[in-house]
C-alpha cells in the first residue's frame, strides 16, 4: 500500500511539473512543433515551391522551423532572468553566468554532432554564440528588446551579403570555421530573432491580451514579409546584391526573410498559447513532451539517423539514401513516444538534466526566482529551451 502510495505521489508530482501553473503549456507545443519540423525538413523531400497544393506545404518547415527555435530561445531565456521584470544587476550577473556555460556546452555539444557526418548543418554553435551576444540585453524590457531586434532585422540583411562574401570562408580551412561558428545560421541576423523572443519573454504571456496581440502581429509581419517578397522579386531579378538582400528564400537571411519568417514565429508561438487555453492542451501533451527537452530531442535525432545510415547505408552523409530509407516516420513516432513516456516518468530529459547539473556545479543555483517564473530553467537546447517549469 505504502509502495502504491509513493508511486502515486511521484506520478503527481511529475505531472504537476510537466503541466503545473508554472510552466506555459504553449511553449512547449511550439518548441515540440519546431523540433518536429525540424526533423521533417531533414528527411523529407521540401525541395518544392510553396503553393497552394497540400503536397507542397510541407515546405512550410524549411528555414521557420529553425528560426521558431531561434525565437522560443530567447522566449525562454526571458523567463529565467526575471519574466515581465528583469533580474535585479546582483541577480543578473549569477544568471548571465550560467546562460554563459550553457552556451559553451552546446557549443561542445555541436562540435561532436558535426562529426558524426549527418548531412545536415547544425544549430547548436550558432546557438551557443547567440546566447553569449543576449548576456548585454538580460536587463531590457519588452520594448528595448524589440526596437533592437527591429532594428537589427532592417539592418543586418543589407550587410550579410558582404559577410558571406569576405574570403575567409572559402580558403583554408574555411568550411570548417563556417561550422563552429554555425554560420549557415549567422548570428549577425539571427540575433534579431533571438532578441524578439527575449522580448516576447517579457511580456505576460499567460494573459489572452498578449496571446492574441502574439497572433496579430506575427501574421502582419509575416504577410508583410512574403508579400514584399512578391512585389520586389521582378524589380531585383538582375541586380546580385539586391537580390540576395529583398528575398524571402529560406536561410537566406534576406530582409523579407526574416521579417515574413520572423512573424511566422511569432504567429506560431501566440497561436500554440492560445489553443493550449482549451482542451487542444491535453491532445497536445504528446508534442507538449517533445518540446519539454528540446536538447534531448535535437541530439537523439542526429545520433539515431547516423547510427542508422551507417548501418543500411555504411555512410552517414548520404542524404538521398536515408531519405528513401524512410527514415522520418519511424524515428518522429519514436520521438513522440519516447519522450512522452519520459516526461511522465521521470521528467526532465537526460540531455537536460545532465547540461543543467554541470551549471550548477561550476556556477552554482540562482536565487530563488518569483512567482510568475517559479521553476523556470536556463535555455539548454537547440533553438530551443529546457523551457518554463
Amino acid at each position: 500500500m505504502a509502495s502504491a502510495s509513493g508511486l502515486t505521489s511521484r506520478a503527481g508530482r511529475l505531472w504537476a511539473r510537466f503541466d503545473g501553473p508554472g510552466r506555459l503549456a504553449g511553449v512547449d507545443l511550439a518548441r515540440g512543433l519546431a523540433v518536429l519540423g525540424m526533423l521533417a525538413a531533414h528527411l523529407l523531400d521540401t525541395d518544392r515551391v510553396l503553393a497552394l497544393e497540400p503536397d507542397t506545404w510541407v515546405t512550410l518547415v524549411n528555414g521557420r522551423s529553425s528560426i521558431l527555435f531561434a525565437v522560443l530561445a530567447g522566449v525562454s531565456i526571458s523567463l529565467v532572468t526575471g519574466g515581465s521584470r528583469p533580474l535585479d544587476p546582483e541577480r543578473r550577473s549569477r544568471a548571465a553566468a550560467r546562460l554563459a556555460l550553457r552556451g559553451a556546452l552546446l557549443w561542445v555539444i555541436g562540435l561532436l554532432l558535426v562529426l558524426t557526418g549527418v548531412p545536415v548543418y547544425v544549430i547548436l554553435p550558432a546557438y551557443a554564440l547567440l546566447f553569449v551576444l543576449a548576456l548585454p540585453f538580460l536587463g531590457m524590457r519588452a520594448r528595448g528588446l524589440f526596437v533592437a531586434a527591429g532594428a537589427l532585422a532592417l539592418v543586418m540583411p543589407w550587410i550579410q551579403p558582404v559577410l558571406d562574401a569576405a574570403p575567409i570562408w572559402v580558403g583554408v580551412g574555411g568550411e570548417e570555421l563556417a561550422a563552429i561558428v554555425g554560420w549557415h545560421y549567422p548570428f549577425t541576423v539571427w540575433i534579431a530573432f533571438l532578441l524578439a523572443g527575449m522580448g516576447v519573454g517579457r511580456l505576460d504571456l499567460r494573459a489572452l491580451p498578449e496571446q492574441a496581440m502574439l497572433v496579430m502581429a506575427g501574421l502582419s509581419l509575416l504577410l508583410a514579409g512574403y508579400g514584399f517578397a512578391v512585389a520586389t522579386a521582378p524589380l531585383v531579378a538582375r541586380q546580385p546584391y539586391l537580390a540576395a538582400v529583398l528575398t524571402a528564400e529560406d536561410h537566406s537571411s534576406g530582409l523579407w526573410e526574416v521579417i515574413g519568417s520572423g512573424g511566422f514565429a511569432l504567429f506560431v508561438i501566440g497561436t500554440c498559447l492560445l489553443l493550449c487555453r482549451t482542451p487542444v492542451r491535453w491532445v497536445a501533451v504528446p508534442l507538449r513532451a517533445v518540446g519539454s527537452m528540446p536538447l534531448t530531442g535535437y541530439v537523439l535525432q542526429l545520433v539515431v539517423w547516423a547510427i542508422v545510415a551507417l548501418a543500411l547505408l555504411g555512410d552517414t552523409s548520404d542524404l538521398l539514401g536515408i531519405r528513401d530509407a524512410g527514415l522520418f516516420a519511424p524515428l518522429t513516432v519514436g520521438l513522440i513516444v519516447g519522450c512522452t513516456v519520459w516526461a511522465l516518468t521521470v521528467g526532465r530529459g537526460p540531455l537536460e538534466t545532465v547540461i543543467d547539473a554541470i551549471v550548477r556545479a561550476v556556477v552554482g543555483r540562482d536565487a530563488a526566482p518569483r512567482p510568475e517564473v517559479a521553476g523556470s530553467t536556463p535555455v539548454t537546447g537547440s533553438g530551443g529551451v529546457d523551457g518554463p517549469r
